[in-house]
């Protein structure tokens, strides 16, 4: 048996594949070595000379202290340590030389010691905490791919291009989910919007997302997938109880493509979606809502799907209340329907750049809910679909 030892620090030269680099250049310096050293002997000659005009009467020397502070904040420990023992060797280099009482010059190298010692460990503090923040980003990163999947999505049915921005500019998962399956039914879709802020409403959202990645593929028939998520989040919400914390319901619509010019959708309590076709934006009345999901015992009736129009040129847009609930500083709503009207005939990426723009200038960049969007199209005829699974007739009959 052979065994292979290498040292620790050797043991990950090169980061994993789709790890984020931040946690490596949380380490980095901000300042090159030759602009550092020009502007520490330019800031160490004016300091020298100064303190040779003012004399023992009002030594200036002490003031080079700050400088390893000071490059703690933008440079590396290296850097760091280098001016730390440059200031030393300064201080000591001026200050033995002059007369003056023993421990007063014994008290000014230590001091200058430690001062320039604590700059060199709040550079290695403040290192590895970037590092630490960086790992945590990595690690939200990989978990926001496992909630939801990067924007544009392609299926045989649709391409869904989109926009998801959370609240909380910290964190890269919200309130607001979406998800866009391809079936053995068609391409089942949903976008929902979580009640409530935080955690909490990133377990119910995480709850009710993998409901319906399973159902999707499972379930013929679109109903039984809106029940199966709203059993989801019967069961998440009886698991949270126990430990204290309050229900949580998902306004949603539940939506399946199977190559028609017709689009069945299950509306859960959630807005309606928007059609743009031949230059202009409409809202897509549905005559059927029932309850979000998570409040059937609330309703009287069970759920039920409709068929809407989705023309072979159109496209279709989904969003949550974060776009149409969006207020600017005089409390005023934003005004969502006239502004999409301008963009109805662009393309769907268009769609979403010039909405997140306008909401962002709108807004004042103050936003007070999460924000997901998604443009619904059928895919280009340029687009490879050839690597995607089948899909068979749904069988779904009509309302």
């Amino acid at each position: 048996m052979v065994l292979g030892l290498r040292r620790p620090s050797a043991a990950r030269k090169t980061p994993l594949p789709g790890v984020d680099t931040g946690e490596e250049s949380a380490g980095a310096s901000r300042i090159g070595n030759v602009a550092l050293a020009l502007w520490l002997f330019l800031l160490t000659a004016a300091v020298v000379l100064l303190d040779a005009f003012t004399g023992d009467d009002l030594p200036v020397i002490p003031l080079l202290v700050v400088l390893p502070a000071l490059t703690s904040v933008f440079c590396s420990v290296r850097q760091t340590t280098a001016v730390a023992a440059w200031v030393t060797a300064v201080v000591v280099a001026t200050r033995i030389p002059a007369a003056g009482a023993f421990w007063d010059v014994l008290f000014l190298l230590g001091f200058t010691a430690l001062a320039s010692s604590l700059g060199v460990v709040a550079c290695a503090a403040r290192i590895r905490h970037a590092t630490e923040v960086a790992r945590l980003r990595t690690a939200a990163v990989a978990l926001q791919r496992q909630i939801l999947r990067p924007l544009p999505v392609l299926t045989r049915q649709i391409c869904a291009h989109g926009l998801y921005e959370p609240i909380e500019e910290d964190r890269f998962v919200g309130g607001d989910v979406y998800e866009v399956v391809q079936s053995p039914y068609g391409t089942r879709v949903i976008i929902g919007d979580v009640q409530g802020k935080g955690l909490p409403a990133i377990g119910a959202g995480f709850a009710a997302l993998g409901a319906f990645r399973e159902a999707a593929v499972r379930e013929p028939d679109l109903v039984a997938v809106a029940d199966s998520v709203e059993d989801a989040v019967v069961r998440h919400n009886a698991l949270t109880a126990e430990a204290g914390e309050a229900e949580r319901f998902v306004t949603a619509l539940v939506l399946g493509f199977d190559g028609s010019d017709r689009v069945r959708v299950v509306n859960c309590g959630h807005l309606w979606p928007r059609l743009l076709h031949d230059g202009a934006a409409s809202v897509v009345n549905l005559n059927r809502t029932s309850v979000p999901l998570g409040m059937a015992e609330l309703g009287g009736e069970a759920r039920a799907a409709e068929w809407i129009d989705f023309p072979p040129d159109a496209a279709l847009l989904v969003c949550t209340d974060g776009v149409t609930e969006a207020r600017d500083a005089t409390g005023d709503f934003y005004p969502f329907d006239a502004r999409l009207g301008r963009w109805a005939d662009r393309e769907p990426d268009q769609v979403v750049e010039a909405l997140q723009a306008d909401l962002q200038n709108f807004a004042g960049g103050v936003r007070r809910d999460d924000v997901a969007v998604l443009v619904l199209t059928r895919p280009s005829d340029g687009a490879d679909v050839s690597s995607l699974p089948e899909a068979r007739p749904s069988g779904e009959g009509g309302p």
